[in-house]
């Protein structure tokens, strides 16, 4: 209608009207009757359908797609002309449908008529036809549908009627109708036959051939069509490669709203009424939302006052935190909690809401696709409904490239035509039933006397001989999980088929990155392909080069990194993986969380939930008179509330794993708790035992008691390394010439007795040299590393001399590190290193085996530590 439209202003036809048959009847029909339109009849329908009695179907009304079905049927229904009323006592599924027809028709606006009706009052004033009307030329069909068919044949008599068939197949029931029939001879288009690798690879060879003719000069856009079947499969495909080819290409059928910012709004608003409340789906909802209004009330930067890692996945988690907040936690200072707390309330209440919740925090566009997905389906399914939306992408048809259904281009030729999809099964479709009314009941042929294969077939004939310049025809040799695909039928006798190589350098690109890939010499010349290649060659030689870390010596960067306070953590990871201590402390770099609802809790965050029930335990412990004088069923107790203070406090800021995981993983955690507080404690008595302790300028996890000031500095002599941290457990005896250092280890216990292990255990050491420089040399220091779960402890023999040893480690370490050494070491690409996704693939079996003995050789000194018992 569009390019007839602009035809029609071109050559100056005025007078001349272009409607569809059915506006042409509703005019005929006069007054204010109107058809129905499918976005009247689904908000009908989703409105009626709970209280209509509907017999057979009574237990499917209320799932998705039960609206669209309904819509779907009732069409069909009404362009075949049959009266669902007149046929109700055939089968009772027809008397459903006829109870849900005569509730729609009740419900409709007055005036908005089904298409039998307004034949009816159209044929009723048949004779205004002359001065209504005029005469009539039906252009672009090979069908119509049968309700219309009566009122065309009867036009016919009153005003002159045109079918303008052209080389189209002419319908068996306009013989003997006085209805002038205009048929013109068919085209012969140039006609090729190629087979591509796959879908995408079809779409990549449809862009290209674009090119090839807009570059040639003779062939303006809108006279080039890309068309399928069906196009679903294809969509996505063309929605990615029309921007990088910066085509405007015309998606005919529409462009679905969810790959627009107002669609995706709405399915950001989906997705929490139907899988609830999370910090990772308010944030996505606050960036695509934060002109509604329910969310423009709050200041900019106002997630800023969310916790990084905590999920909220519930409403008592959002209030637990909004009611700890205050005034200056705000970016512009106001206390914004009670207008957020109104949000996270509403969005709480779930789907049941959706009609209000939708206006509160969507405006224009967005809102409007709310309110259709709603009008589609129910609000429970609302995500659904959003996928299956489509929308205009805002290009017109008559100036750009199409790609539309081969039904489209049927009806509105074009000069140079690319089919694609011509797979067996693909082109023609079969036929399938109705959702509703399926063969038995109806014959599909009368309930729709098209069906979609004779429509498919006869489409392709329709295409074949309506286009004038080129005709391309395409299929794929395998679908996108690599299964192989037959040909179409429609190929037959059509000539040789060309096969596309994936790999084949294009004659021409349809993008500059397709250019780029096709031309290898100009690539190899781009900065990006240099550095890539020369690293990629790098990390394949037998010698460690700036690709695996070298860099120049006194680097500013390293030398800031060295000159801060280190951990246990960070000397261990300069010891056992000198690159990733530079990625992590001087580049800053990280891990991307592993996702918001973990199955299970990683070993770390294990440990940190261990260490949290113990300090908090150990505290409420001492309180009761101290561990030394603790029986186990105190113990028991305390670390039960204990355990139930950090879960309260976990929930809010933390991921959790599914509820019954959680429950195993708190009695765990327990447990290994209360071996870990009662090894050893009869030992303990008159001691003072102290949890988490700070010292080197760490700051307090809690309000407990501190036996030192932790902002007093902790150098290790010789090394040039000033420390920080906690020590897991302090225990100082009441004659203060005793203490007692452990460190808790929620894994498994070593096979044997181990004293650095490598370098990954350097806690006892340092944190036994802290206490005794932070307490005084004459405290006698036991250093240990505890494994409640075996209720294994084992001690450091000598700590001043493991330190000497670990002083010489250190110290070639840094030196390494100044002389630009930031290379792999042993824990460079291993199962825990959370930095693997920057080195190569599969880096540990491959990359780390060939670069780790040549960089143990270059760190010398350094490296022995690998092999340190």
């Amino acid at each position: 209608m569009r390019c007839e439209r602009l035809h029609a202003a071109r050559y100056r036809h005025h007078g001349t009207q272009i409607m569809s048959f059915e506006q042409a009847a509703v005019r005929l029909a006069g007054g204010f009757i109107k058809p129905i339109d499918d976005e009247t009849l689904r908000s009908t329908l989703q409105s009626v359908l709970p209280n209509t009695p509907l017999g057979e179907l009574e237990n499917i009304k209320s799932l998705p797609g039960m609206v669209n079905a309904a819509a779907d049927t009732l069409h069909k229904v009404w362009r075949a002309g049959i009266d669902l009323s007149a046929r109700a006592g055939g089968h009772p599924r027809l008397e459903a449908l006829a109870h849900l027809e005569a509730a729609v028709l009740a419900k409709l606006p007055a005036g908005m008529l089904r298409p039998m009706d307004i034949v009816a009052c159209a044929r009723s004033r048949i004779h205004h036809s002359q001065k209504v009307l005029g005469a009539l030329t039906v252009e672009g069909l090979t069908e119509l549908s049968p309700c219309w068919r009566p009122l065309l044949i009867e036009l016919a008599t009153e005003i002159p009627v045109t079918w303008s068939a052209g080389p189209r197949r002419i319908p068996a029931w306009l013989v003997g109708s006085a209805i002038k029939v205009v048929e013109a001879a068919a085209q012969h288009p140039e006609v090729s036959v190629a087979s591509a690798a796959s879908g995408l690879h079809e779409a990549i060879e449809a862009l290209r051939w674009v090119r090839s003719l807009l570059a040639s000069g003779d062939v303006a856009p809108h006279e080039i069509a890309i068309a399928a079947a069906s196009t679903a499969e294809y969509d996505h495909y063309f929605l990615a490669l029309r921007s990088d080819a910066n085509i405007d290409l015309h998606f005919v059928h529409g462009v679905r709203t969810v790959t627009t910012r107002d669609g995706q709004a709405a399915a950001a608003l989906a997705d929490i009424l139907v899988r609830g409340l999370s910090q990772t789906r308010i944030r996505r909802l606050a960036a695509l939302c934060s002109d509604g209004p329910a969310l423009s009330v709050l200041p900019e930067g106002w997630l800023r006052v969310l916790p990084t890692d905590a999920p909220m996945a519930t409403s008592a988690a959002w209030n637990r935190l909004l009611s700890g907040l205050e005034a200056e936690d705000w970016p512009d200072g106001c206390d914004h909690s009670p207008a957020l707390k109104f949000a996270i309330e509403l969005l709480a209440k779930g789907p049941d809401a959706a009609d209000e919740i939708g206006p509160a925090f969507l405006s224009g566009r967005a809102l409007a696709i709310w309110r259709k997905a709603l009008m589609a389906g129910p609000a429970a399914s609302i995500d659904t409904s959003l996928e299956n939306l489509k929308q205009d992408d805002g290009l017109d048809s008559c100036v750009s490239v199409t790609w539309m259904p081969a039904s489209a281009l049927a009806a509105s030729p074009r000069r140079f035509v690319r089919l694609i999809g011509l797979n067996s099964s693909r082109w023609p479709r079969g036929i399938s039933e109705d959702r509703l009314i399926p063969d038995h009941i109806i014959p599909t042929h009368v309930l729709d006397p098209l069906p979609i294969n004779q429509a498919d077939r006869r489409d392709f004939e329709t295409i074949m001989a309506t286009t004038s310049g080129q005709l391309v025809l395409s299929r794929a040799r395998r679908d996108s999980d690599g299964r192989l695909l037959g040909r179409s039928p429609l190929l037959s006798g059509l000539g040789t088929e060309t096969y596309l190589r994936r790999n084949a350098v294009p004659l021409h690109a349809f993008s500059e990155t397709d250019r780029l890939m096709a031309r290898t010499e100009e690539f190899r010349g781009y900065p990006q392909a240099v550095s890539a290649l020369a690293c990629w060659r790098d990390w394949k030689r037998e010698e460690i080069t700036a690709h695996d870390g070298k860099v120049r010596p006194d680097h500013p960067l390293i030398q800031a990194v060295l000159d801060r306070t280190q951990s246990a953590s960070s000397l261990r990871r300069l010891l056992r993986n000198p690159l990733g201590f530079v990625w992590v402390y001087g580049l800053h770099w990280s891990a991307p969380d592993a996702g918001a609802e973990p199955l299970v809790l990683d070993p770390l965050e294990m440990g940190d939930l261990v260490h949290m029930v113990l300090d908090i335990a150990l505290q409420s412990i001492e309180a009761a008179g101290g561990l030394g004088s603790a029986t186990a069923q105190v113990v028991d107790e305390l670390v039960e509330n204990a355990a139930a203070r950090v879960a309260a406090d976990w929930e809010s800021e933390r991921p959790v794993p599914p509820a019954i995981i959680w429950t195993r993983t708190l009695s765990d955690a327990r447990m290994t708790a209360s071996n870990a507080l009662t090894y050893g404690n009869q030992e303990l008595a008159g001691a003072q035992s102290f949890a988490e302790v700070p010292f080197g300028g760490s700051t307090a996890k809690s309000d407990g008691a501190i036996p030192w000031d932790p902002s007093t500095r902790v150098e290790i002599p010789g090394a040039g390394f000033a420390i920080k941290g906690y020590i897991d457990r302090l225990d100082i005896f009441d004659d203060g010439k005793r203490a007692i250092v452990r460190d808790y280890k929620t894994g498994r216990a070593p096979r044997s007795a181990i004293r650095l292990n490598g370098g990954k255990e350097l806690q006892r050491c340092l944190y036994s040299f802290a206490v005794k420089s932070l307490l005084g040399e004459d405290v006698s220091i036991t250093a240990s590393l505890l494994y409640p779960r075996e209720n294994l402890d084992l001690q450091l023999d000598d700590p001043e001399a493991v330190l000497s040893e670990v002083t010489g480690y250190l110290v070639a370490a840094r030196s390494n590190l100044q002389s630009g050494l930031a290379i792999p070491g042993p824990d460079t690409g291993d199962d825990y290193d959370d930095l693997a996704f920057a080195l190569p693939a599969n880096a540990g079996p491959t990359y780390c085996k060939r670069k780790r003995p040549i960089a143990a050789a270059m760190l010398g000194d350094a490296a022995q530590v690998w092999e340190a018992e």
